[in-house]
């Protein structure tokens, strides 16, 4: 199978979160994936419309609030409501957005984004940051010496060793200009029961969609050096929330944060 193929007998992390999200760009043994999930945690599908909002919400903050024009979203996944570049173009029409993933339907839907060249489309991976900032797509679109904003959401807990998953937000932090933002989410085991947190892990796939999941301290590592953004380190629900009757920490299981460089 070549990169841009797409194999409908192996899950895949980016359809299946579209399945719970309501989406329709899914196979049959992504749905069997996320249904086994939700056998033993039925809030996933509240998790995944939270860590949406959250992704809306932080972007809103970015460019409405810090002034930030630039954004590289990596593990960007399928098409959703409230996509990156909508959601920075409709407060800010000159933002620049570069998607960044490796999933070849991703790929397919994303060609169809790279118009009016102000949003443009890396075929990487994270553990292969010095890729992503070499790529001509992203270098004609972003500017590195200027501010700019890492999205990682929903994409860390699918990097199972820690030094690995550190050493690229390192590298792409180093790489960016002083005013630059990290956003990220991770999911953790803190606010589910031990027992629940055990099914969960014993119902996913491995490979490519295995979930490795986080503590706080561990998520807050990622953020070492950096100057978080109020209220710091939460469950995904809790990051400067818009709603009142918002879903408790045990039902989100992620937690989320901004930090600028």
């Amino acid at each position: 199978m070549t990169s841009d193929q797409v194999d409908p007998h192996i899950v895949s992390p980016a359809r299946r979160w579209n399945y719970w999200l309501g989406g329709k760009d899914h196979f049959q043994v992504d749905r069997d994936s996320g249904d086994r999930i939700a056998a033993v945690y039925p809030a996933v599908w509240t998790a995944a419309r939270e860590g949406r909002a959250f992704h809306k919400r932080a972007i809103r903050y970015l460019t409405g609030e810090a002034g930030i024009r630039q954004f590289v979203d990596i593990g960007t996944g399928l098409p959703a409501p409230d996509n990156t570049h909508e959601v920075a173009q409709g407060i800010a029409p000159d933002a620049k957005v570069a998607y960044v993933d490796n999933d070849p339907m991703v790929l397919a839907h994303a060609r169809a984004l790279m118009i009016g060249g102000s949003t443009t489309y890396v075929d990487a991976d994270l553990r292969e940051p010095e890729k992503i900032l070499r790529a001509a797509e992203l270098t004609t679109v972003i500017d590195l010496s200027r501010p700019v904003a890492f999205l990682l959401i929903n994409v860390l807990h699918f990097i199972a060793d820690d030094g690995q998953a550190r050493s690229a937000v390192r590298t792409l932090l180093d790489a960016a200009a002083a005013g630059s933002y990290l956003v990220a989410t991770c999911g953790t085991r803190d606010f589910v029961p031990p027992e629940i947190s055990a099914r969960i892990l014993a119902a996913q796939d491995t490979g490519p969609a295995e979930l490795w999941p986080r503590d706080r301290a561990g998520f807050a590592r990622f953020f070492e050096g950096l100057e978080l953004v109020e209220p710091g380190i939460t469950a995904v629900c809790d990051w400067r929330p818009d709603r009142v009757d918002r879903p408790k920490p045990v039902e989100v299981s992620s937690y989320g944060a901004v930090g600028r460089k």
